[in-house]
């Protein structure tokens, strides 16, 4: 199944929303908009595309109602979600973890295209396998410009046939956070600042929240 969000944040208006497919919207504040799924996804299979556009003076806090649970199709394994961030305003996204279930193979690509009078926070966390569960594998590749020059280009992996894949011991679980303009902030991991503004935020480990 495919599954298509559009959110756009204007000045002055609540925000437009477009849905299709498996996964919907809905507005829970002013300046508030929580993803939640219509039907289960993503399967194996499925293709999820989320486009957010914040115009210059407006803002924008995108949230989701619960975990995404990765689970296998009944023809194939793989699924992939794209997120397409425009941002003129103010963008604060963290959505809740994805967690990869029953062996199931998830693919993230993040394109934000960032202004320099911009605010943006995207925070990513994933968990492979629910308890008892490690056959799985997740991929995450990030690509951030700002003002029309490169910002950062990052690319993480767990899980199953990963590149951090060791029989004596596999990060499953992962938590990456962009800030631009912030230089730095108070997190569990270990932060960098990039030399273009902002900064960047890495953890790995066996367990959310553990």
């Amino acid at each position: 199944m495919r599954s298509d969000v559009l959110l756009v944040a204007r000045p002055g208006r609540g925000p437009h929303i477009e849905c299709a497919g498996a996964l919907a919207a809905r507005r829970t504040e002013p300046d508030v908009v929580h993803l939640l799924s219509a039907a289960a996804t993503p399967l194996g299979g499925d293709v999820i595309s989320v486009r957010i556009i914040v115009e210059a003076g407006a803002r924008l806090r995108v949230r989701s109602a619960a975990a995404s649970v990765v689970l296998p199709g009944a023809a194939s394994l793989l699924s992939h979600s794209s997120w397409d961030l425009e941002v003129a305003g103010e963008l604060d996204l963290d959505p809740q973890p994805t967690v990869v279930a029953g062996g199931a193979r998830h693919h993230t690509s993040t394109r934000l295209r960032v202004a320099e009078a911009a605010t943006a926070r995207v925070r990513e966390s994933v968990q492979i396998g629910r308890i008892g569960e490690d056959q799985g594998f997740w991929s995450s590749a990030l690509h951030a410009d700002i003002g029309g020059s490169p910002l950062l280009r990052h690319r993480v992996e767990l899980g199953r046939g990963s590149v951090a894949d060791d029989v004596l011991g596999t990060p499953k679980a992962c938590v990456s956070e962009l800030r631009y303009p912030a230089t730095g902030f108070d997190s569990a991991g270990t932060v960098l600042e990039l030399a273009g503004g902002g900064s960047l935020s890495t953890w790995q480990g066996q367990r959310l929240g553990g």
